[in-house]
């Protein structure tokens, strides 16, 4: 379909429970984000929606805040206040909440299927799913998390992240391994973030000369970004923490507490354990990997500036299941947020994108102690973008970042984010406000 006739169907179409303006395909941190953002820029534009026009299609029961559960395995907080059901985020006065799962794309048609068999079309779709964590990737890990007294844990999953902080405060001596796989996850800071609060509790609890801390990642170096790469291996020299790279774990014998690894050169090493803590390997879901919407990875192929997809024109995406090149975390689905709201408006208004452009930033907010945190920022080509690099050094650890990831953005997310108040590092103020009324 041409971009002409898309905006005129857009103009003369009504929405029905069959066929929206814009059909949004998640209900994670980018599909709310870009509900209510689409929203806002359509208002903007004096041209406001109908609750029918934007439908969100998600059979999940619950919205995580999915950038707390290190805080649980932590002993920060509850993973039950990290949590709101889905529903009551989707206000049926704004929005349209179909509990479906999606299935198949038929972008050619503006439709998709879900796996009831129902068919909703759209003039425009956003797709925002996130990704998939595949523990089954690594043989023995679903039955070792399932295990309570397996010494395995993951904070990488609502079920198994308060097993994590259980394991940690229980732990009194011997081997404990942390790992990262090979390839791309989401929040690629979170695996060493679990274990320098690890390292923290027994160092505070007078454990840390019984306890021998072993950081094993898939990757070549600790970081992907230099700057903050060099930083945490000069941290994890200070702290006596072992460093193994291009280690991917593959298997896991719980009864006999040995994990096995698959090196760069591949052959595999094992290493015994006492305390394991996993992070699965992770990506596309196999209904987008399988899409006409996917690159030859299986993300879906957009633009890295203005989040409009290479090959049909009004389709979107944002977040975790998208191909933008940059670390997958909740602060960059905030920073994308606005820049898809603005072009998929414009487009489907004009046939046109608006100014909005997306620079690849994104945050990793790395808890090193309980009170410390670094806070690293970072734009395409891994360039540093640092907020408060006029206030800081922000490979230094810091009292106030840590009260930003602990106290403010859990806050700022339930009360204002969800309802399309909240900009991330911008805070309250929208960065495409001029984009959002051209």
């Amino acid at each position: 379909m041409s971009t002409s006739t898309i905006v005129k169907r857009f103009t003369s179409t009504a929405s029905s429970n069959t066929h929206h303006k814009v059909v949004i395909v998640g209900g994670g941190t980018a599909g709310l984000g870009a509900a209510r953002q689409i929203l806002a820029a359509f208002k903007a534009k004096g041209k406001p929606l109908k609750a029918a026009d934007i439908a969100i299609i998600d059979s999940a029961e619950w919205h995580h805040y999915q950038p707390g559960w290190t805080l649980v395995g932590s002993g920060l907080k509850s993973k039950y206040e990290l949590r709101r059901p889905l529903a009551s985020l989707i206000p049926q006065s704004l929005l349209t909440h179909h509990a479906e799962r999606a299935s198949t794309f038929e972008p050619e048609k503006n439709s998709l299927t879900t796996e009831s068999g129902r068919t909703f079309g759209y003039d425009a779709l956003v797709v925002a799913p996130g990704l998939k964590v595949r523990n089954d990737a690594i043989v023995g890990l679903s039955a070792a998390l399932a295990d309570a007294t397996s010494g395995v844990s993951s904070i990488y999953s609502y079920e198994t992240c308060d097993k994590a902080w259980t394991d940690i405060d229980a732990f009194r001596h011997g081997q404990a391994i942390f790992t990262q796989p090979a390839g791309v996850i989401k929040c690629a800071g979170a695996p060493q973030k679990i274990m320098w609060m690890a390292w923290d509790r027994w160092r505070r609890t007078g454990r840390g000369e019984n306890i021998k801390v072993d950081f094993v990642t898939g990757m070549p170096t600790m970081f992907s970004v230099p700057k903050y790469s060099e930083a945490l291996n000069a941290l994890r020299i200070e702290r006596g923490v072992g460093g193994t790279f291009g280690h991917d774990l593959k298997s896991i014998d719980a009864s006999a507490r040995k994990a096995t690894f698959k090196t760069a050169d591949g052959k595999t090493e094992i290493k015994d354990y006492t305390l394991l803590h996993v992070v699965p390997p992770q990506g596309p879901h196999d209904f987008v990997k399988k899409s006409p919407l996917a690159d030859a990875v299986g993300w879906v192929e957009v633009d890295p500036a203005t989040l409009q997809h290479k090959r049909y024109p009004n389709v979107f995406s944002l977040g975790d299941a998208s191909s933008l090149p940059t670390s997958k975390t909740a602060a960059a689905a905030m920073e994308q947020t606005p820049v898809l709201a603005a072009n998929l408006s414009k487009f489907l208004v004009s046939g046109q994108l608006s100014s909005a452009k997306y620079d690849g930033w994104t945050s990793c907010p790395l808890l090193t102690e309980y009170g410390k945190l670094m806070l690293a920022e970072f734009k395409y080509g891994l360039v540093p973008d640092e907020t408060f690099a006029s206030v800081y050094d922000q490979t230094v650890p810091q009292r106030s970042f840590y009260h930003l990831k602990r106290d403010l953005f859990p806050w700022a997310y339930f009360n204002h984010f969800v309802d399309g108040r909240w900009y991330g590092r911008h805070g309250f103020m929208n960065p495409q406000s001029k984009a959002y009324a051209s």
